[in-house]
């Protein structure tokens, strides 16, 4: 899979300086962290699951968690374990039939050319994971790992324990994605214990922690707020403040930190009726880029681009989304402009080992090597899955191009 693998190859080249790369499941972590993008939740109890799966992946989805928790009612946990075992069973009988070969280039509309994306279960309890892991058989190969919901060092620890053990049983990769969300990190008199437990519990299985997510709505809850669509998370200082200390202690570029995912975005408006009619007038290349600017604004969404540019100016990547129509927008914003990539490739060039200054190929700013050396890296990373734009591209024709499906 790799993103904007579901427009054809024709686009990609009219878009990126430096094409996505391809990936696979079994690819490294560190690539799979950063590759993750806009991860689609979806509650386990959907009928349809399988088809959903892969509708999503053909409008772009490399990442998806399947809910057990708060997205189902307490009554429908049974009935829903046992439809993700039959609909993880249709995924696997319908890889088996077409192959596990990369994207059919062309087949963007259709299923069947359609790799499935990285796939997470969302469990509420430790004992889950080994058991789904059991009763999911030959088709466990088709997932990637387990969501850990509510996650400190002491409730955190079993769940890891339990995800080593199902590992061991199925005998295959699984990755851990702890979901910080407890009142006790985001109390002041608590938090700095639960920060320094929780970095205890995942640098013990660090190679199985893909990525640690965050649980906005949860800390919100605890004082009985909600953020309108025109505030992003960090205009909720209480909120903004423990996003902070999590960058401090879980997101530091030393080698020592983990991937941060951004928080949830809550409003949505139907996609097809919201972009289409705009991007269907407008030929964007030819400058009115403006008519779909006014649209995302028109519909709510200027909030979610504020709140993905804030993430990432604040050490998040990636972003946890609960409607297909976040997922282009997180994506377009999380391709790498030229500019990025021509000042973080100048930073990292092996003449400038020594450090120094240099002045920028756009001239607009002086590049410091060794501050900005692991800006530098972490953007060369992104480049790598994201890809690179084109000098004369930006946000809005990359996000037309991600909604042409």
């Amino acid at each position: 899979m790799r993103h904007f693998g579901h427009i054809s190859p024709a686009a990609r080249e009219g878009l990126f300086h430096r094409e996505p790369s391809i990936f696979t499941a079994e690819s490294p972590a560190k690539m799979l962290s950063v590759a993750l993008g806009a991860t689609l939740y979806s509650p386990a109890t959907r009928p349809s699951l399988a088809e959903d799966v892969l509708k999503q992946a053909a409008r772009g989805v490399v990442s998806m968690v399947l809910c057990l928790e708060d997205s189902i009612d307490d009554a429908e946990v049974t009935d829903a374990e046992a439809n993700l075992i039959r609909q993880f069973a249709a995924l696997a009988a319908r890889d088996a039939a077409s192959g596990t070969g990369p994207l059919h280039e062309g087949d963007a509309g259709s299923t069947d050319g359609v790799d499935v994306p990285l796939l997470f279960i969302r469990v509420r309890e430790p004992a889950q994971i080994t058991d789904l892991v059991r009763r999911l058989g030959d088709s466990v190969r088709m997932l990637s790992g387990f969501v850990l919901p509510k996650f400190t060092e002491e409730r955190g620890t079993h769940f890891l324990e339990a995800l080593a053990e199902a590992e061991t049983a199925c005998g295959r990769r699984l990755f851990a994605m702890p979901v910080l969300e407890s009142p006790e990190l985001l109390h002041l008199e608590t938090r700095g214990d639960i920060l320094r437990g929780i970095a205890r519990s995942v640098d013990k299985y660090r190679d199985r922690v893909l990525a640690l997510r965050l649980g906005v709505t949860d800390f919100c809850s605890a004082y009985g707020l909600r953020r309108a669509p025109d505030m992003t998370a960090y205009d909720v200082h209480i909120v903004a403040s423990v996003i902070a200390d999590v960058v401090n202690v879980l997101g530091r570029a030393d080698g020592t930190g983990f991937t941060i995912t951004g928080p949830v975005w809550e409003y949505f408006r139907r996609q097809e009726r919201m972009f289409k009619p705009q991007l269907r007038r407008s030929p964007f290349l030819e400058g009115r880029a403006e008519e779909l600017r006014t649209a995302l604004i028109e519909h709510d969404m200027d909030g979610l681009l504020r709140e993905i540019e804030l993430d990432r100016a604040n050490g998040l990547l990636g972003k946890t989304c609960i409607h297909p129509s976040h997922v282009a927008p997180v994506h377009a914003l999380s391709v790498v402009s030229h500019e990025e990539f021509t000042d973080a490739q100048d930073i990292l060039s092996p003449e400038r080992g020594g450090g120094g200054v240099l002045r920028s190929a756009y001239t607009n700013k002086m590049n410091e090597v060794k501050p900005h050396r692991a800006w530098a890296e972490r953007t060369l990373q992104r480049a790598e899955v994201f890809g690179v734009a084109r000098e004369d591209v930006g946000f809005v024709d990359l996000l037309a191009a991600g909604l042409t499906n």
